[in-house]
């Protein structure tokens, strides 16, 4: 149970608050909800580098890292393709640093020319190493790009290529952070060793006078029912051949998220999962083989991964992991299988949010897709979870017509 209280501001920003009577430090998460998703097909990259940009100067500020470490604190920053989130750790006693400094970078953020370009570069050079010149750099290029075909889940946070990066303008970012950095399309969470009280009055100080903007409701192109398989050959230098594989799956808040999330983890997690037990013990051909899901605002995507061991033949190892998943069908999930990673899940949970900061990024993320409330109920859409349930989602997901998939290595 996580311990929480919220507030609402009349500008429409909410505060999620979580006290911490055991730590002297302080989290601040501010969290928008504004992604890779929310760009323009011919702009993509943007919201990765607005991200790139917040850190820069602003009219009062030069470095805004250099602000934080004299305080003795510490800030970053992470984007997908439905949010991004800026977080600050610090000594409870100087908050209201990081409270100015988000106001700040929030009310005068400095975007002229000169600052875009240098922070372009930086992202350009952040696509060449670790997407270009990265082994199995460019595979969510790939993945994505093959699975959607209408929505912006097609292209990784990155963007799709440097020569859109190059080509943004500085009225590009002026006009996307005009449109999505606003006070009321934002939570934030204050985590840490400070009293509520104190922490709307010193949130209200520095946010108060901040007005919201208009908000345009999302109109997202709704991705299509796949009908068929879709494939392809990917040839490169790499260590290893690699099957990828794409399910798609629903929604973060969709009733049947839980067990698809498990339906991974009876597949891929561990080793007395079902791909490690039929296809790393049980043959020659693999060396590795994993499941995860994407939680995402949108339907999204269930992953399947499996590394060939040299000299392997594609199709024979494609229709190993056909064989694993067309045994859910005969042999079924047992209970002993749901109730074991059931409780791994919970507690990884209990372990992922144990510190203060991990429950500011928790409860903003909870509060955004569905209300704060949800994390202390979440567990117990997973302890409800019977085999009948993982049945039904891997009939529905694991059908072939739903699959996309890449052979990927020098054998391709």
């Amino acid at each position: 149970m996580i311990p929480f209280n919220k507030f609402t501001f009349d500008n429409g920003l909410r505060l999620i608050h979580h006290y911490n009577a055991v730590t002297s430090m302080v989290a601040v998460n501010l969290l928008y909800d504004v992604g890779s998703s929310d760009e323009d097909s011919d702009k993509t990259g943007l919201a990765h580098l607005m991200e790139h940009l917040m850190f820069s100067r602003t009219k009062n500020i030069t470095k805004f890292d250099d602000v934080m470490t004299r305080v003795g604190g510490n800030s970053n920053a992470w984007t997908n393709m439905d949010v991004t989130n800026y977080y600050e750790e610090l000594p409870a006693v100087n908050l209201e640093t990081a409270l100015w400094l988000e106001s700040e970078r929030l009310l005068n953020l400095d975007l002229d020319e000169e600052n875009v370009e240098v922070q372009k570069n930086v992202v350009i050079e952040e696509f060449k190493q670790r997407y270009l010149n990265q082994p199995y750099g460019d595979i969510l290029h790939l993945m994505h790009g093959l699975a959607f075909t209408r929505h912006p889940y097609q292209w990784p946070t990155i963007g799709k290529d440097i020569k859109t990066i190059e080509s943004f303008t500085r009225d590009d970012v002026a006009r996307f952070f005009n449109k999505h950095y606003s006070v009321d399309n934002a939570v934030m969470c204050i985590s840490g060793n400070v009293d509520f009280d104190d922490a709307i009055t010193l949130v209200e100080k520095w946010f108060g006078d901040i007005e919201g903007k208009p908000r345009q409701p999302r109109r997202m192109p709704q991705e299509p029912v796949q009908q068929s398989p879709r494939f392809m050959k990917h040839h490169c230098d790499v260590p290893n051949n690699m099957i990828f594989r794409t399910y798609h799956m629903c929604s973060r808040t969709h009733g049947d998220y839980q067990a698809t999330d498990l339906l991974s983890d009876v597949l891929g997690n561990g080793t007395s999962s079902r791909f490690h037990r039929d296809l790393i013990q049980g043959t020659d051909m693999f060396s590795e083989v994993s499941a995860s899901v994407l939680g995402s605002r949108d339907p999204g995507l269930f992953y399947i991964r499996a590394c060939l061991a040299p000299g392997v033949d594609f199709d024979k190892a494609n229709t190993a992991i056909d064989a694993v998943l067309n045994r859910l069908n005969t042999e079924c999930v047992t209970q002993h299988e749901v109730d074991k990673y059931v409780n791994k899940y919970i507690s990884n949970k209990l372990f992922e949010g144990v510190g203060y900061a991990e429950k500011a990024s928790m409860l903003c993320a909870h509060e955004l897709l569905w209300g704060a409330d949800r994390i202390n109920s979440e567990n117990d859409k997973y302890r409800t979870l019977v085999p009948a349930d993982i049945h039904w989602v891997a009939s529905q997901v694991l059908n072939p017509d739903n699959c996309s998939t890449i052979f990927y290595g020098p054998d391709a």
